[in-house]
């Protein structure tokens, strides 16, 4: 079968440590096959392929395969867009991890390819297809805050170094707490509350260096060339302005992840980072209340963009179908630039992708 039918062939590119998450949902869900992997180790190419019934390929090979619809982009973000085109100009699909490519100017060109070329193209964080946000955006919509005003996104960590072996990407350009983790509270934020017209960014980097702590280099003194810690508000198109913190200068919050304020009430939402968490409702003069499960994919993990095209219908006709579309990747790429061009600036940046709100994923087991 190819993805105008009931399954979409998958070739992987690139095996390290996120490809574990998305090859348990392709292992599960039968609208998903896995059939081919490339990465630069072949060694662990090699193991991927064995343990799920594909084969091994240079890049390539893997976009000259006629049982490859689709090419699942798990390479660092600098590749993220050399290799997405790459496989648009084999007539491939696309899906790509976070964030849509290393900058506004790439991820345009590549979006601007996939269109000519008429091939589906799905960006990471699918997370907001789960339980969790969906089930916000339930309630946002049924009127249970009466119009949304504001909103407040807090990330604030101590930051990578503490646990990963190597985090040298986490304090560069490119990386940050920003570009980190926030495609997945900005992608949750556009869901909700619609695109974003204009940003104001604030930003600074309190520590030039970090040390290591765990792993073969514990000790060990790294630079920090980008802003670790990130504010900003947001303005949307629906009104409503967002306030965004995103921290590695930080201990740890009661902040929720994001909370939503409206006319007639709030909302708590659960950790965009996550598919599913408790969704909370405060009415106006009325006591928290936690909200049941009412929308999006339960038990969904990282992969369900991939099949959510496919249900969607991208492949049947219209690549343009699905909520995890390219569009929506790159706008909240222009996002995360613009607020640091705003803090460096001082000014505010006013958007030149849009996008729109995505289609609410009414409650499935995918």
């Amino acid at each position: 079968m190819n993805g105008k039918g009931g399954r979409v062939r998958i070739g992987m590119v690139g095996a390290g440590n996120i490809s574990g998450q998305y090859l348990k949902t392709i292992s599960r869900l039968d609208a998903l096959e896995l059939t081919a992997v490339a990465d630069l180790d072949l060694s662990r190419a090699e193991a991927v392929a064995t343990a799920h019934g594909a084969v091994t390929e240079d890049l390539d090979g893997l976009l000259g395969r006629a049982d490859v619809d689709v090419v699942l982009n798990l390479t660092v973000p600098q590749a993220h867009a050399q290799v997405s085109s790459a496989a648009i100009r084999a007539g491939k699909g696309v899906y790509v991890e976070k964030p849509f490519a290393a900058d506004v100017a790439a991820g345009r060109e590549v979006l601007n390819q996939a269109r000519r070329a008429q091939v589906v193209i799905g960006s990471a964080p699918d997370t907001v297809l789960g339980s969790g946000v969906q089930t916000a955006r339930a309630a946002l919509d049924a009127g249970r805050i009466g119009t949304p005003t504001s909103a407040t996104a807090t990330l604030i960590i101590p930051g990578h170094e503490a646990w990963h072996p190597n985090p040298d990407f986490y304090y560069q350009p490119g990386g940050g707490p920003l570009m980190d983790m926030g495609p997945y509270y900005l992608t949750a934020l556009v869901t909700l509350l619609g695109p974003v017209q204009q940003v104001i960014g604030a930003a600074s980097a309190l520590r030039d260096e970090r040390i290591i702590g765990s792993g073969p280099r514990t000790g060990e003194r790294i630079p920090v060339t980008t802003p670790s810690h990130v504010t900003g508000a947001l303005v949307h198109a629906g009104g409503a302005v967002s306030t965004v913190v995103m921290s590695f200068d930080g201990a740890a919050t009661h902040a929720a992840p994001i909370e939503i304020q409206g006319t007639e009430g709030a909302l708590a939402v659960p950790d965009p980072n996550h598919f599913d968490g408790t969704v909370s409702l405060a009415r106006r003069g009325a006591p928290w209340q936690e909200l049941p499960v009412s929308a999006g994919y339960r038990g969904a993990s990282r992969g369900y963009g991939i099949a959510d095209l496919l249900w969607s219908g991208a492949w049947d006709g219209d690549p343009r179908k699905g909520r995890s579309q390219g569009e929506l990747g790159l706008h909240v790429l222009e996002v995360m630039e613009g607020l640091l061009a705003s803090a460096e600036s001082g000014r505010a940046v006013v958007m030149t992708t849009t996008v729109k709100r995505p289609e609410p994923v009414p409650l499935s087991s995918g």
